[in-house]
């Protein structure tokens, strides 16, 4: 099946015009069906194979979503000390037993030490000097250590998060270093954790794992206390409509193999973990936005000319194509079926990047779209990971409202529209406050 196959409810032209009329446009339209439907296809496939998964709550930090993954029995892997907080404002307890919340970062910023302690949850250390930073605060208490293995892929060069070039983890050659560290501290590492890309091809990320699991095996003498393996996230989800869905059955067979290597490495039952983020949550939700005016450009010595889809969406509401030629499908639900023309979709801030049809070199990539009109709805699909998460305020617009549509078509407000007035809140006026 295709991606152009599957049905969405943001292709229904009369709901999106009911919802732009309640809270304005551009709104992310969340579909509660489509990411239900995701969260049971991973726990099909970790339960068979007896997998506990987490969601890397970075992609879709939102609370009704977090509450969705709480009552499905999904762990929490939390990037920042916020994170943290949001999880627990959803649900979830802290404490190691078990660990439903784990923080994993490089640095500890800003509250992220303060929240470790206060709700004893379980730090997964990215850097050697954590494990000072830790001893001097007094956490004495079971430590996870994530590796960085080497090796690993991305859908761009930015989301390879394995190899020299990326800042995550302790190499693998230092890591048993880390380990007496730890110890002479007085912390257990109980659990060894990599990520070794975000989005590859399936059968890459096959290739990768099984590595992985063999690198984790040969790590085993060096730390005797580990009872859990996390093999990372990075499943990959098809964003083109031309390709088919990913088929993410064949991951059962390689997390058995898996823990076999790794529990004969160990000598002992081992948690296996996996962390996805976008897999679960990139379908369910749409960027709806609306035309305000179709305008061209004609060809001279700099290049051709262009016909250019003015939208009210831009690059603060959906950052990805901006930052790295991310591709999202694009339609024009009130001119499904007409004929299609090559056009650039562009948004209203002041930037000339603020293009959604672009590629990783920051080239123009006109889409071949229906001819939308002035005041049609468009809509940008899969934004659910990394879409409102990365969110700004750049041009000191407000972010846009979420809006929840639950199975029996009921709609709930999930976050209301920023206003300047809530972000100058955070300003202390034209003569500044004294320190």
């Amino acid at each position: 099946m295709t991606k152009q196959a599957e049905k969405n409810p943001a292709e229904n032209l009369q709901l999106l015009e009911e919802v732009a009329g309640l809270v304005g446009t551009p709104y992310w339209l969340v579909d509660a069906a489509t990411l239900r439907g995701r969260i049971a296809d991973i726990k099909r496939v970790a339960e068979a194979a007896d997998v506990k998964v987490r969601f890397a709550v970075k992609s879709c930090p939102a609370t009704m979503v977090l509450a969705e993954m709480h009552r499905n029995g999904i762990w929490i892997d939390a990037v920042s000390g916020n994170e943290v907080l949001r999880a627990m404002h959803a649900g979830y307890p802290g404490g190691h037993n078990p660990p439903k919340i784990m923080f994993t970062a490089d640095v500890f910023r800003d509250n992220a030490m303060h929240v470790v302690m206060e709700n004893n949850v379980l730090p997964n250390i990215g850097s050697p000097g954590q494990v000072q930073d830790l001893a001097q605060a007094g956490y004495a208490d079971e430590i996870a250590v994530r590796i960085n293995p080497g090796f690993g892929h991305g859908h761009v060069n930015a989301c390879d998060t394995g190899g020299p070039s990326s800042k995550h983890g302790v190499w693998m050659s230092q890591a048993a270093e880390v380990g007496k560290a730890a110890a002479q501290a007085g912390m257990r590492i109980t659990m060894l954790h990599a990520h070794i890309g975000s989005g590859p091809r399936m059968e890459e990320l096959l290739a990768n794992l099984e590595r992985l699991a063999k690198e984790f095996a040969l790590l085993a003498p060096h730390f005797p206390s580990v009872n859990a393996v996390s093999l990372g996230g990075g499943i990959p989800h098809t964003y083109r409509e031309d390709l088919p869905a990913v088929d993410i059955a064949p991951l059962a067979g390689l997390f058995v193999e898996a823990r076999r290597i790794l529990q004969e490495a160990m000598g002992r039952e081992i948690r296996l973990e996996i962390e996805p983020g976008r897999h679960f949550v990139a379908p369910a939700a749409t960027l709806v936005g609306r035309v305000s005016d179709v305008k061209k450009t004609e060809k001279n010595e700099k290049g051709e000319g262009r016909t250019f889809v003015m939208v009210d969406a831009g690059f603060v509401d959906l950052a990805r194509p901006a930052m790295y030629g991310s591709y999202h499908r694009i339609s024009v639900p009130g001119r499904a079926g007409e004929a299609t023309e090559s056009v650039v979709v562009a948004g209203p801030l002041c930037e000339s990047g603020d293009v959604f049809t672009r590629d990783a070199g920051e080239l123009l990539t006109p889409r071949d779209l229906p001819m939308p009109q002035r005041g049609d709805l468009l809509c940008l699909h899969d934004g659910g990971a990394y879409g409102y998460a990365m969110a700004s305020n750049y041009n000191s617009i407000g972010r846009a409202p979420q809006v929840w549509l639950e199975e029996d078509g009921s709609k709930r407000l999930m976050s209301r529209r920023e206003t300047v007035e809530e972000i100058l809140s955070l300003e202390e006026g034209p003569e500044g406050s004294a320190l």
